[in-house]
């Protein structure tokens, strides 16, 4: 779904208010025959457009939120990952065991390939897939728990450091596991609330952009092409997006 800013979303609520100003002062004169271009139906349309562009901005104030925790939690994922093969070398491992532990080390460093940025704008999902690096969050989540797994396997693999010891990476894990999931729903939550408001403003057949435009029709009906009253509403803009 193609983004606008929400500003603009306000601004065509704001300029359909203006119409509904309008139409408000010519009185019992604009009598259309179509119900949705009648005042009350107006002023219920305008209501509607106000919740439904309000109950975007909390959503997508959770999706960021959510988003930016997540690349928090995964930020010291590749760092932490050549400190575990290192301290893997300072043991008693055989060389087959260093280079297994190595071959997940390189998925997680994603050689070759340009590293993934977490997606800020609701409009475009969260990555899941970087199938040339394996750099999605869910196979940075299985690298490092296959590096888990060859530590936790290795007798002599035993690091005094907190945070190389098996029970932290367990611990790390859960956490990675746990942020990741926690972006798919609130994902959804925006991008359906969004869909919801853009029916209500574009898409639907008695949109706010719609009716706007049926509302010029009717006032050039009703008063002529060169009439003031038409000159009042013709230049009131309600812009649609690219959806």
């Amino acid at each position: 779904m193609a983004s606008t800013s929400e500003t603009g979303h306000a601004k065509n609520v704001a300029n359909f208010q203006d119409l509904i100003e309008f139409i408000t002062g010519y009185g019992a004169i604009y009598n259309p025959s179509k119900t949705n271009l009648k005042l009350p139906q107006m002023v219920a349309l305008k209501a509607a457009a106000d919740t439904s562009i309000a109950d975007v901005i909390p959503k997508n104030t959770d999706y960021n939120t959510k988003v930016n925790l997540r690349a928090a939690a995964f930020s010291d994922v590749r760092g932490l990952a050549t400190r575990l093969i290192a301290a893997l070398q300072a043991t008693d491992a055989s060389d087959e065991t260093i280079a297994d532990a190595k071959t997940f080390n390189n998925k997680i460093q994603g050689k070759g390939s340009s590293t993934p940025k977490a997606p800020l704008d609701p409009n475009n999902p969260p990555a899941k897939t970087i199938s040339a690096s394996q750099q999605s969050y869910d196979q940075l989540i299985q690298h490092l728990s296959g590096l888990k797994s060859i530590l936790e396997a290795e007798p002599s693999y035993a690091p005094n450091e907190v945070d190389l010891q098996i029970a932290t990476l367990d611990t790390k894990i859960a956490d990675l596991i746990q942020t990741n999931d926690a972006v798919p729903p609130v994902y959804a939550a925006v991008n359906n609330a969004r869909i919801a408001r853009d029916k209500i403003l574009y898409t639907d057949e008695n949109s706010l952009f719609e009716t706007a435009k049926d509302i010029k029709i009717y006032v050039k009906a009703l008063f002529g092409s060169t009439s003031p009253e038409f000159a009042q509403v013709k230049g009131i803009q309600i812009k649609k997006p690219k959806l």
